[in-house]
């Protein structure tokens, strides 16, 4: 394990577009800038990671001697985009706070884990995110936010419809005909649209027993299961018109979670930073995990977003130094906090589940050492994830057929595998 040392350090906090995407530079022999680009988890100017990074800089920088740090902060739209063109100009920052690292992992621009983080640190993330940054048993993308998936339902929609919360497919279906036959406006909200199909029907696909891949990472979009779960979602749920007046296909996560919040819709899946929405609308709502076809699905979806270092710069030690930082107990609550995303660390995760302050997440916590994520260490899955946004709502349209589209998908899916070696 790399033990890194500290040295003098000077506070020096500049945030701001032109100074961080010059590179990475130092202003004297014993001083050391380090730039990070990261990813914008407000929705509002209020909110802004900006807010939380001049926070954390501003007191790491106060704590520690001759390292500077410099953050810029960009939409989700821009960042992954604008890190991969920095880094393919040679212009990487020292790090990026962003959706993917499997790419850069691939073109050896990364270091590992452990060539950065302390021992006490790095065993201290939950299993399940630690195993999805790994590219072939060595990790390089490091866990910086997570969260999991229920099934929201509207408590007075379900009172008036007489039903209960489901627990199994059979239940789900039943449930959405009362509350479309009590004059709900939208059931079910199917969003398959292209915002985030892939996570929608990553669910389904859980619940219905497969996946994206097998066990040991083969693709299996073709497979029985997730064939019968695209027959199922058609048959059951949008050819008897329960899942509202958009179509699956078009209608993205973003406004199914206003409509919920606007109390048109009676269930959906969705992540924590619903809650804050519903309530903000008046919604009162419940969550369970997501039916299974006889029972609680096997796993939930988790997703994590990711923490990479580049080695263009070198400044291994100082980059180590300042990610001990970042991933301490109470900056990884306070992140949390801010934004009811899930800690993607044990201790963190103990100490927010013990606050009564943060009940709510208690169950999307509960979910996560079970769950499964995307293959992010995959190379391949960016072009998978695109095809599946593309084509996959088209599945359960009227004329759409879940066999051959899953067929052409694997198909592409294997190619795709393949080409990335």
């Amino acid at each position: 394990m790399h033990r890194r040392t500290t040295g003098l350090i000077a506070a020096v906090v500049a945030l701001g577009m032109t100074a961080t995407l010059a590179g990475c530079g130092s202003t004297g022999s014993d001083e050391v800038t380090l730039k990070l680009v990261a990813a914008d988890y407000g929705d509002s100017a209020d909110n802004s990671s900006k807010k939380y990074w001049d926070d954390l800089v501003e007191e790491f920088e106060s704590k520690n001697s001759g390292i500077k740090v410099e953050v810029t902060v960009l939409p989700w739209t821009d960042v992954d985009a604008k890190v991969a063109e920095m880094a393919e100009k040679g212009e990487a920052p020292d790090m990026a706070q962003i959706g993917a690292y499997a790419d850069h992992a691939a073109k050896d621009r990364l270091y590992t884990a452990d060539e950065l983080l302390s021992i006490s640190v790095q065993s201290d993330f939950l299993s399940p995110l630690t195993a999805a940054g790994e590219v072939k048993r060595v990790q390089y993308g490091i866990p910086f936010a997570s969260s999991t998936r229920l099934l929201f339902y509207n408590k007075e929609l379900f009172k008036a419809a007489d039903v209960e919360p489901p627990t199994t497919w059979n239940e789900l279906a039943a449930a959405a005909q009362s509350l479309k036959d009590t004059g709900v406006k939208t059931p079910f909200a199917l969003p398959l649209g292209p915002e985030e199909a892939q996570a929608e029907t990553m669910q389904w696909l859980l619940s219905g027993g497969s996946g994206y891949t097998d066990q040991i990472g083969t693709y299996t979009l073709d497979s029985p299961q997730n064939i019968d779960t695209f027959r199922w979602l058609k048959s059951e749920l949008v050819a008897k018109d329960l899942t509202g007046p958009v179509p699956p296909q078009k209608l993205n996560r973003q406004k199914a979670f206003d409509a919920f919040a606007r109390g048109e819709v009676g269930m959906l899946n969705g992540h924590p930073t619903l809650m804050k929405q519903a309530e903000k609308g008046g919604v009162k709502y419940g969550m369970v995990p997501l039916p299974g076809v006889n029972g609680k699905a096997k796993a939930t979806m988790g997703v994590a977003d990711w923490m990479m270092a580049f080695k263009a710069n070198g400044h291994r030690d100082e980059i180590g130094t300042f990610l001990d930082f970042v991933y301490s107990e109470e900056k990884v609550l306070d992140f949390s906090a801010r934004y009811d995303i899930l800690p993607v660390t044990s201790s963190a995760a103990e100490a927010l589940a013990a606050d009564p302050k943060h009940k709510a997440l208690r169950a999307f916590l509960e979910e996560l050492p079970t769950s499964e994520l995307y293959p992010v260490g995959k190379t391949s899955w960016a072009k998978v994830s695109a095809d599946i946004k593309k084509r996959i709502g088209a599945t359960v349209e009227r004329g759409g057929d879940p066999v051959t589209t899953l067929k052409e998908m694997q198909n592409a899916a294997v190619a795709a595998d393949n080409s990335a070696g």
